[in-house]
């Protein structure tokens, strides 16, 4: 049985969840896939308390805040989603509809498709070293699902990136000592991050190690920590309860990438008045876009998704004229909000 909808939207991150909101407000239900088991991506995969600081209005909120705020304001619109699974299959059906079939064999006939995937289907780089695999999430892990579990304990992080220094900074005080191990001196990370995580170290507060990860050691037969040779190449045994792994994400379109789009390595080209692809009917939305000028930021994202609803509005119903009403005033968007009966 096939799910006949209007619109499939391909990743529930921030700017997936947007669209949502927007395809609402023009009276649009939505169905989003996921590969996560989650909504959020990036964002709640990675660094759910990390601090942003640039959406409007909103001095500062964590990154799952801001999810938790997005699900909250989508309320209204019952999209349904579906998650832990990935688009394996577009095809064109009739009439210039979008047959899809996911990795769960669920399948849609959708009038349009959004892919707001971000960076695409991804999964973070793995310490892929003699002894690793057997401890991966039970003393190795890639994201920090509970930072209260950490207090006490002997942790090392691995990275240089803003997501590795944040972390050190996160849990300084509440580890009982940390290691940050990075393959050099110099850090790809905020240099006011790297600011403070040296003074941090200069105190003695916690330790900083160059080198790089050659294999996991044990003791009695429990995991005791890393094998670490350092930039002279001498090998050094450094004990830890658990081991943080921050070196980014191994993006990949995954089967995006066959369905005959305009691509600029892993991004999809765009216009910038609808957001539509080489294809008519898709559009994308976010990360995974790219056009001239394009910024990488969450708020972009947003300003995307607001025009590609109007877009795919205009798209499914070409005889009706678009108007623009404001959520203050508008009776309609009051309705559509639940705001009125």
């Amino acid at each position: 049985m096939h799910i006949k909808t209007d619109v499939v939207i391909i990743g529930a991150g921030p700017a997936g969840l947007f669209q949502v909101f927007e395809l609402g407000l023009l009276d649009i239900r939505a169905h989003v896939i996921d590969s996560l088991n989650n909504v959020g991506g990036q964002c709640t995969e990675l660094y759910p308390d990390k601090p942003i600081y640039d959406i409007p209005a909103i001095p500062v909120c964590g990154a799952q805040e801001l999810v938790d705020r997005l699900m909250q304001q989508i309320k209204p619109f019952h999209a349904e989603f579906h998650l832990g699974q990935t688009v394996t299959g577009l095809q064109t059906g009739e009439g210039g509809r979008f047959l899809l079939e996911t990795s769960n064999g669920q399948r849609f006939d959708t009038a349009t498709v959004i892919i707001a995937a971000g960076l695409g289907a991804f999964q973070p780089r793995r310490l892929r070293v003699q002894g690793a695999e057997p401890w991966e999430n039970s003393r190795i892990h890639y994201r920090v699902s509970d930072k209260e579990k950490i207090a006490g304990k002997k942790i090392i992080i691995l990275g240089g990136g803003d997501s590795a220094l944040d972390w050190t900074l996160e849990l300084h005080g509440k580890a009982s000592h940390i290691t940050l191990v990075h393959r050099r001196d110099e850090y790809r990370a905020q240099p006011a991050s790297v600011k403070k995580m040296k003074m941090l170290v200069e105190g003695k507060l916690l330790k900083e190690f160059q080198g790089n990860t050659r294999g996991v050691f044990e003791t009695g037969g429990s995991f005791g920590g890393l094998n670490i040779s350092d930039l002279e190449g001498n090998m050094h045994q450094i004990a830890a309860d658990e081991v943080y792994v921050f070196w980014g994400l191994s993006p990949h379109l995954g089967p995006i990438a066959d369905w005959g789009l305009d691509l600029d390595k892993r991004s999809i080209h765009v216009d910038t008045e609808k957001f539509q692809t080489s294809i008519t009917g898709i559009y994308a939305v976010g990360d995974i876009n790219t056009y001239p000028g394009k910024k990488k930021l969450i708020l972009s994202g947003f300003h995307e998704a607001a025009l590609a609803a109007f877009a795919v509005q205009q798209y499914l119903h070409p005889e009706q004229k678009a108007r623009l009403q404001y959520t203050t005033t508008s009776p309609i968007m009051h309705r559509r909000l639940g705001l009125e009966s």
